[in-house]
């Protein structure tokens, strides 16, 4: 299977943060139901970390997959959480973590690592100038470089949750064309992802999590106005993959987890 250095960006309520907990239960499941069979690594940048869903989803796995529970196995105990609170921090910790995958006295067997979210960590600790901007950029590259090492020499595979932000420039510039499509639409607002283009060149695969309203039925009573009852549609767009066309699909997000819709 090949391990790839990932970007999830979306704006809020599209359920970042559900799907990135989900993946630290599935990347333990055995490799013959699409797992890593492995332990998992959540770096996490927006506080409290999530407890209350966290259990839920530990629950509704124990119901799904008792593979994972067998012999009081615990798969809360194969998964290692960290906050981060500043960039230079996460470079910090995925430096040491490098070295834990490489001494064997350590026996880390992480194959999954989740960092949510990445834009959390720029937002107030660089100014909008040149000297700031370049300094941003460098740690960019510092840090994918750090991911991008540790993914093709333990099998790891990394996935970056990113945030998007409102797109006011009409005037096609590069900060629209960072995928095989060529604009973002989340809940009738037209977006880019977040950190711009040079965050955007450090990954290898870009994935975008929509959000928009729909009519789900109509019916007496029903709805503001009586006759209208709506509700949201969530999807998954593949924006940019060297391996794979664009392509979408929808999901729904419930107590159990995140699932997808067959149209």
């Amino acid at each position: 299977m090949k391990m790839l250095t990932s970007s999830l960006y979306t704006n809020k309520y599209c359920g970042k943060t559900q799907l990135s907990l989900q993946l630290l239960f599935t990347s333990q499941l055995p490799t013959t139901l699409n797992g890593l069979n492995g332990s998992s690594l959540y770096l996490y940048t927006e506080f409290p970390f999530p407890y209350r869903r966290f259990s839920q989803l530990v629950k509704s796995f124990h119901s799904t997959h008792p593979i994972l529970f067998e012999s009081a196995r615990d798969p809360t105990d194969h998964v290692f959480t960290r906050e981060v609170h500043d960039a230079h921090q996460l470079f910090d910790i995925l430096s040491h973590l490098s070295f834990c995958l490489e001494n064997k006295e350590t026996k880390l067997d992480v194959k999954m690592i989740v960092i949510d979210s990445i834009a959390a960590l720029f937002r107030s600790e660089f100014e909008n100038n040149a000297r700031d901007l370049k300094k941003r950029c460098d740690l960019f590259f510092r840090i994918s470089a750090c991911l991008k090492g540790i993914a093709k020499r333990f099998g790891v595979a990394v996935v970056v949750t990113n945030q998007v932000v409102d797109l006011m420039d009409d005037g096609g510039t590069s900060g629209v064309r960072v995928g095989n499509i060529e604009w973002l639409w989340t809940s009738g607002r037209r977006v880019c992802p977040a950190l711009g283009l040079s965050w955007a060149n450090c990954v290898n695969t870009r994935l975008f999590l929509s959000m928009c309203d729909v009519v789900e039925g109509v019916g007496e009573g029903l709805g503001d106005d009586g006759l209208v009852r709506r509700g949201k549609r969530r999807e998954l767009h593949v924006v940019f993959a060297p391996h794979l066309p664009y392509s979408c699909c929808e999901y729904v997000i419930r107590k159990e987890g995140v699932f997808g819709v067959e149209r």
